[in-house]
């Protein structure tokens, strides 16, 4: 799976510049960082986790946002972005990262595949479980520092993916329920590769 999604990303025209990105989109818990890192491995490319981007409990559609102005934008217009970093323990930000525009890109977070950023994706992939799956994942990775702020975020998530019809406009579509813990069996997983989706 990951190999096809790496072959999905190189034979797509590039939207960033001349940067090729693939977004990986899905509810919390979904594997969208445990993808991401494995796609990192197989493309050599680094990544952009929208986590550090967010900058709290409150601010998926502002990490949406600085993903959009201060990284893909940059690149779409062929110069170095600087990345964003939220500290969540000390809760302030940090120094933004430089990125040189890269020829791929891994982005992954809620709200990668949101239309305002998807316009510069190359690729948009979305990652789904059952939600009962999702929760358990997300607790086992996280604990008691997610358990206050689960049903706060997910009604952001909720929100937004809505609004965006972010699953109806991905060029694939893999399900990780076959694999409930955070080391996701690739070969258990469910791939649905859609080429030409509208975004």
């Amino acid at each position: 799976m990951i190999r096809e999604l790496g072959a999905l990303l190189r034979e797509a025209p590039p939207r960033a510049g001349r940067t090729r990105v693939i977004a990986i989109d899905g509810r919390s818990g979904s594997g969208k960082s445990t993808v991401a890192a494995l796609l990192r491995e197989e493309l050599d490319a680094p990544v952009v986790g929208l986590e550090g981007l967010y900058g709290g409990w409150d601010g998926l559609e502002h990490g949406v946002d600085l993903l959009v102005s201060e990284v893909l934008e940059p690149l779409a217009a062929g110069r170095a972005a600087r990345v964003p970093h939220y500290d969540w323990i000390d809760q302030v930000w940090g120094d933004a990262i430089e990125l040189s525009p890269p020829g791929l890109l891994i982005v992954e977070g809620v709200g990668a595949g949101a239309r305002r950023a998807a316009r510069h994706a190359s690729v948009l992939v979305w990652l789904e479980a059952a939600d009962r799956t999702r929760r358990r994942r997300a607790l086992d990775r996280d604990g008691d520092t997610y358990l206050p702020h689960w049903e706060r975020w997910a009604a952001q998530e909720a929100a937004m993916l809505d609004r965006e019809a972010t699953r109806d406009r991905a060029d694939a579509v893999v399900r990780t329920d076959a694999t409930p813990s955070q080391r996701l069996d690739l070969g258990a997983l469910r791939f649905e590769r859609r080429p030409g989706a509208a975004r």
